[in-house]
């Protein structure tokens, strides 16, 4: 029971979704919220390719109006959340000061030109690999796209309980004080399910799926390190800009992949 009601905690703080249920912010729940970190992305990740799914084969939408629409509920899913978090860690970075100075810049609630200018790349990156990735359709896109949402939020979770916090309240904090070293314990069991799953759809799959998997680990490892380098540690603002960060280089390494690996 406390399992789903972490899961329902994640879809109340990561998702646009209404749901008007009132749960225990206490250590056991937000525990078990840390450990669905990867079923919310799949979640997140099933709607975003069943979406792709009906609008690719049911109806006579053309590429780039699909492209658009999928683009469009990748961030209406979220409400925004991770994107504000991209902003403001692109306007800390990009100012080049100390790390305290930095922090205090991500606590600003105003979003500077370096903020603006990063999200409109950003967002227009996202969309010139939609747009390229599905003007060819093959079925195994459809499991690719459903695997980054999953493959990001792990990430998440992992560096939210393997680094340490930049501040000492915050999100971040509070997720990062109910986890355990048995937290990330289930997640290479999600992550070997997933593989197998593709597996025994379709065996050749196996190999993009890897090189994703692979990317996301390489992510991490930049994140653990530039996290610390950067800002002194993980701040909310930080899980989100890698999120965001990570989802966007498994949409340019399936870009990759569908013009030199899938054709």
């Amino acid at each position: 029971m406390k399992f789903l009601k972490g899961l329902i905690v994640n879809l109340q703080f990561f998702t646009a979704l209404p749901i008007r249920i009132e749960i225990p912010m206490d250590k056991a729940h937000l525990n078990h919220a840390a450990r669905t970190f990867p079923i919310l992305g799949l979640m997140q990740g099933a709607f975003y390719a069943g979406l792709l799914y009906v609008l690719m084969e049911w109806t006579p939408l053309s590429t780039t109006s699909i492209a658009f629409i999928l683009w469009l509920a990748m961030i209406l899913a979220t409400g925004g959340l991770h994107l504000d978090g991209w902003m403001d860690v692109s306007d800390a970075f990009f100012s080049y000061q100390d790390q305290k100075r930095r922090l205090e810049i991500m606590s600003d609630s105003r979003i500077g030109a370096f903020g603006v200018l990063s999200v409109i790349v950003f967002l227009s990156a996202r969309f010139l690999f939609i747009f390229e990735v599905i003007s060819e359709p093959l079925s195994v896109v459809y499991a690719l796209v459903l695997l980054i949402p999953f493959l990001s939020k792990s990430v998440m979770g992992a560096a939210l309980l393997t680094v340490k916090p930049a501040k000492d309240s915050g999100l971040a904090v509070l997720f990062q004080s109910a986890g355990t070293a048995r937290t990330l314990a289930v997640y290479p069991f999600y992550l070997a399910a997933a593989v197998a799953v593709c597996f025994i759809i379709e065996p050749i799959w196996i190999w993009p799926v890897l090189i994703l998997s692979g990317v996301a680990v390489i992510s991490l490892l930049l994140i653990r390190n530039r996290a610390v380098k950067w800002f002194g540690g993980i701040t909310g603002d930080v899980l989100g800009a890698s999120v965001e960060g990570t989802e966007l280089l498994l949409w340019m390494t399936l870009w990759l992949l569908h013009y030199f690996a899938m054709v």
